[in-house]
C-alpha cells in the first residue's frame, strides 16, 4: 500500500489527509470481527432464509416450461439447495473464503428456457408422458451445461482470467451485483400484487424494521438492523397462517388462494422425501 496519504472531502467542503496505515487501522477491526456463534446461526439462517427464495424461483421459472409438475419442481429445488450448500462449504474452506451463499446463475435462465422450447416444439419426437418430455429437456440443458463449464474450467485453467481481472475491481463488481438482484424485480416485485393483503404489510414491515426501529431503539439497533428479514418472514408467516385457518380465502378464485394460502404450493406433498 503506497504511503501518501489521502485526501478526504468533508461536508464543510475541507480537506483532510489521511494516511493509509491509519485508515488502514480503522478497517482492520470491523475486518477481525466475528459474532457470537448464536448470532452466526440466526444471521446464516437469515441468509438462507434470502437466499431461498432467489433459488425457488429458477425452478418456479423453467420447470413448466420443461414439462414438470410439482414433484419435478421439488426435486430440482432440493437439488439446487444440495449443490448451493457444497459449493458454499467449498468457498469458505478453500475459497475466497467470503460470506456469500453460492446458488443457481440467473446467467442460465434464458437459454435453458429456450432449449426447453425447443425441445417442447420438437415435432420429430412424439413425448409419452410430460415426465418423459421433462427428462429430455433436463438432458438437453445438461449438455450444454457441461460444455459451459468446459470453457469456464479453460478459461481458469490457463490463466485468461487474469486478463479481464485487470478490469474488474469490487469497485466495478458491486453495481453488477446491483443490477443484477434489480433484474429480478420485473419478475419478482409483481408477484407481490397477487395477494396484496400479506405482501404489502410485509413489504412495510421489512421496511419499518430495518429502517425505523433502530432509530426509535438505538440499544437495541443492531438486533433489528441484523434480523429485520427473520422478523418479517416470521410475523408475516404467522399472519398469513391465521387468514388461511380462519378461512379468510375459501371463497376466493383460484389464483388468489393459489398466491395467499400457506397450504397450496404443493411441494412438501410432492417432495420425495
Amino acid at each position: 500500500m503506497s504511503s501518501r496519504p489521502f485526501l478526504l472531502k468533508t461536508s464543510s467542503l475541507a480537506l483532510i489527509s489521511v494516511s493509509p496505515a491509519l485508515l488502514l487501522g480503522v478497517i482492520t477491526p470491523f475486518l477481525s470481527f466475528s459474532l457470537r456463534l448464536t448470532e452466526a446461526i440466526l444471521v446464516g439462517f437469515q441468509h438462507y432464509l434470502v437466499m431461498l427464495g432467489t433459488t425457488v424461483i429458477i425452478p418456479s421459472i423453467v420447470v413448466p416450461l420443461m414439462g414438470g409438475g410439482n414433484v419435478e419442481r421439488a426435486e430440482m429445488i432440493n437439488t439446487l439447495l444440495f449443490v448451493a450448500g457444497i459449493n458454499t462449504l467449498l468457498q469458505t474452506w478453500f475459497g475466497s473464503r467470503l460470506p456469500v451463499v453460492i446458488g443457481g446463475s440467473y446467467a442460465f435462465i434464458i437459454p435453458t428456457i429456450t432449449i426447453a422450447l425447443s425441445t417442447n416444439n420438437s415435432t420429430n419426437v412424439i413425448f409419452l408422458s410430460p415426465r418423459q418430455r421433462f427428462k429430455r429437456s433436463v438432458r438437453a440443458v445438461q449438455g450444454a451445461l457441461i460444455i459451459a463449464s468446459g470453457f469456464q474450467m479453460i478459461i481458469g485453467f490457463f490463466g485468461f482470467w487474469r486478463i479481464f481481472s485487470r478490469f474488474l475491481s469490487p469497485l466495478a463488481a458491486i453495481p453488477l451485483v446491483i443490477l443484477t438482484g434489480l433484474g429480478l424485480y420485473a419478475r419478482g416485485f409483481p408477484q407481490l400484487a397477487r395477494c396484496m393483503e400479506i405482501g404489502l404489510p410485509a413489504l412495510l414491515l421489512l421496511v419499518f424494521i430495518s429502517q425505523f426501529v433502530p432509530h426509535m431503539m438505538k440499544s437495541r439497533s443492531a438486533i433489528y438492523g441484523r434480523f429485520a428479514v427473520l422478523f418479517t418472514v416470521a410475523v408475516v408467516w404467522a399472519y398469513a397462517a391465521v387468514l388461511t385457518v380462519a378461512g379468510a380465502y375459501n371463497n376466493r378464485p383460484p389464483n388468489t388462494q393459489f398466491s395467499c394460502r400457506v397450504d397450496r404450493a404443493g411441494l412438501i406433498s410432492a417432495a420425495p422425501w
